[in-house]
């Protein structure tokens, strides 16, 4: 067999195909350098401000610097809500080894919550091992001093300084002041991203109504950090704007006056300037301390809150309502005299029982059995004639007493600086209806006559009209802050408020009112509470009914105590120049004259005379700075002395003779102000006190 023989090779076509390929090989390579060049030119030239600004964003990062939060302030410049040094203690994990080990070596020195381990480990989880993390939050100084000696065994624990919210006097502004908390993942979505660095923010009374006045604006610096986020040095700095101060019209004097004069008791308590609107004191009973909530409150104590049937968190002044009962009668008789209806004069027989026509059996009763007898505008105020009422509601008819009603404030916010009031309801037909998914009957009328059946009015409305009733008739807005400013060394601005209301157009028939309500405190339903008193006063008692009206009278004592009466009682002080103006409210306490009463007596007591109440046996322990609000023994009190040469019932006279003949006199012009009396903070009152001038007497006028 003949072997193949191999086809011999062409050297030059081997050449020329080796230079085709290496002509094409050259275009790739080329291609491709053009397309790396171009590529090059995009980055570095047409791209180079958006690279730059990237490539500074990772160098340099912002880190949020968070304001100090404005102070809150009394009329007289004590502290309520102060921001205090504290330290927290911090770890981080990279340096800290073994954290199950650390955590057992930190529990020997600090007082280590579940809560704590629990958000620490949460939060150790979720973040890088560079960066602290607080494990406990507010250590004591006795912590601090043991850490110190043992500070070697723990590395990467540190005790940071920061500035935390303290409440000085505890529960006793919880519902006026509130407290700030840690800022939960609501709060960030209605903060935004431009507030995320806040670690607290208001969440209940005027720490959240005015969060955004007192947490002023958060500044930063420039922090310039490695590839893996260290800081490295501060390259700028945009300073923080601390948030601006508070000084309210609330008086600590005051305000520890009216706790202590409910004692045991529970309820709620409001004092207005009718002058002004200011707010003076404002209890809701029992209280909290506010302090728990700021940096976390224990699972125990929020429970010990929660499971209390008294309900310490509820804030009863703007949150819960209650039928006003008598206490709503003054503004209906100015009601029936402004409508044309009555006259001053006008009488009205009260047997003792009232029925509607053609109704037989059981009607609507008086507080006298015997009934009353013929009564006009005066006697039905002091001696709480009920027929009196229940003829003009008829004859007014539930659409035009709703009206006036309504123009008095009720069934509406009264506008204080809070959140959450209610509005309350006046009875109607339509909230019947809403309520109680039943008709209206006109006997219904007759209950809303004297303040019961669908009522609900806040005590705060109540107040608000009884100061209106004490100022001839002008109805303000309650307020509790008066003034703020924008840093230490600035001067007070105060708070623009709303143009006041006139109620009234009658000054006489306002008159008649306030004459009617001053003779309830000379010989009607007050007469015994504030007998010997050295200053007058005007006031009306009033009693809400929780149980519903039965078949049988029933005596309010022999109910157990969460079914018993509501106690009420409205007032003003002086009688001739009022600035001050309460409304008291007493749960389960059955009538207002032997049980709100006494309480606004204390009060007024304490804004008039400097008398403070007596401390109630086997109460709490008060803070330090409660029991430094105590005068001393012959010392002051809240207020300056009224004069007792120029007020009826001093040196013994008798408090009624000053009205033997009120029903007589003729309607007055402006009343004198032979008092002395504590002036507003606004600057807009009638005896035009300069700003600030709180408890000061005016400059003619000396203190005996």
């Amino acid at each position: 067999m003949r072997p193949v023989r191999r086809p011999s090779k062409n050297p030059h076509a081997e050449a020329e195909q080796f230079r085709r390929r290496a002509v094409l090989g050259f275009v790739v390579v080329a291609v491709a350098l053009l397309g790396l060049a171009g590529w090059y030119f995009k980055l570095q030239v047409m791209d180079h401000t958006e690279y730059a600004t990237l490539s500074e964003a990772n160098r340099i990062k912002p880190k949020p610097v968070v304001p100090g939060r404005g102070s809150i302030f009394d009329r007289e410049g004590r502290l309520l809500a102060e921001n205090v040094p504290a330290f927290r203690l911090e770890v981080m994990p990279e340096k800290a080894g073994d954290p199950k080990k650390l955590i057992a070596g930190l529990g020997q020195i600090f007082a280590l919550t579940p809560e704590d381990i629990e958000r620490f480990e949460a939060t150790r989880k979720a973040t890088r091992g560079f960066r602290a993390i607080p494990l406990k939050l507010r250590v004591s100084e006795e912590e601090m001093a043991r850490f110190a000696v043992d500070r070697w065994r723990f590395p990467g624990v540190e005790l940071e300084p920061y500035l935390t919210r303290r409440y000085p006097y505890g529960d006793l502004f919880a519902h006026i002041v509130g407290y700030v908390s840690r800022i939960d993942d609501k709060d960030l979505e209605t903060l935004g991203e431009g507030n995320a660095a806040l670690t607290h923010i208001g969440k209940t009374g005027l720490e959240r109504y005015y969060e955004e006045t007192l947490r002023g604006k958060i500044g930063y610096e420039q922090v310039e950090t490695n590839v893996e986020g260290r800081a490295l040095r501060t390259v700028g700095r945009v300073p923080a704007q601390a948030g601006s101060d508070l000084r309210l019209s609330v008086d600590a004097k005051l305000q520890l006056a009216m706790v202590r004069a409910f004692g045991d008791l529970e309820g709620s308590a409001v004092a207005m300037d009718p002058r002004t609107g200011e707010v003076l004191a404002m209890v809701s009973l029992p209280s909290y301390d506010p302090n728990l909530f700021v940096n976390g409150i224990s699972h125990a104590d929020f429970n010990a809150l929660n499971s209390n049937p008294s309900r310490p968190q509820f804030n009863r002044l703007v949150l819960g309502g209650v039928a006003p009962g008598s206490t709503v009668k003054p503004l209906t008789a100015l009601a029936g005299m402004d409508s044309g209806l009555r006259k001053p004069d006008d009488k009205t027989l009260s047997t003792g029982m009232f029925r509607l026509p053609g109704m037989t059996g059981r009607g609507w009763g008086d507080s006298h059995r015997g009934g009353h007898g013929w009564t006009d505008a005066r006697k039905s105020i002091y001696e709480s004639v009920n027929t009196y009422y229940y003829r003009l509601a008829l004859d007014m008819g539930v659409q035009r007493y709703d009206d006036y009603m309504a123009k008095y404030g009720f069934g509406q916010k009264t506008g204080i600086d809070l959140m959450g009031e209610i509005e309350g309801i006046v009875p109607s037909p339509q909230s019947k209806l809403q309520y109680a998914k039943e008709r209206w009957y006109p006997g219904d009328l007759v209950n809303s006559a004297i303040g019961q059946g669908l009522w609900k009015a806040t005590l705060l409305q109540l107040a608000r009209g009884t100061a209106a009733i004490a100022d001839g008739g002008v109805m303000r807005r309650p307020h509790l802050a008066a003034e703020r400013r924008a840093g230490f060394d600035t001067p007070w601005q105060p708070l623009p408020q709303p143009a006041p209301i006139r109620i009234s157009d009658r000054a006489d028939h306002v008159r008649v009112v306030q004459e009617g309500m001053e003779m309830t405190v000379a010989m009607g339903t007050a007469a015994s509470v504030f007998r010997g008193s050295a200053y007058r006063s005007a006031g009306k008692t009033g009693t809400a009914q929780v149980v519903n009206r039965s078949t049988v009278a029933i005596n309010p004592k022999s109910l157990p105590l969460w079914k018993r009466h509501r106690a009420l009682y409205i007032g003003y002080a002086p009688a001739e120049n009022p600035s001050i103006a309460v409304a008291v409210a007493v749960e389960g306490g059955g009538y207002g004259a032997s049980t709100a009463a006494p309480i606004a007596r204390k009060v007024f007591d304490a804004w008039l005379l400097g008398k403070m109440p007596d401390v109630p046996e086997n109460s709490a322990p008060e803070t330090a700075a409660t029991a430094a609000l105590s005068p001393s023994p012959g010392g002051r009190g809240v207020g300056e002395r009224v004069r007792g040469e120029a007020n009826a019932g001093a040196g013994g006279e008798p408090a009624s003779s000053a009205l033997e003949n009120a029903s007589s006199v003729q309607p007055a012009g402006p009343r004198a102000d032979p008092t002395l009396t504590p002036t507003p903070l606004s600057p807009a009152h009638p005896s035009g006190a300069p700003v600030g001038e709180g408890l000061k007497p005016k400059p003619q006028e000396r203190s005996p």
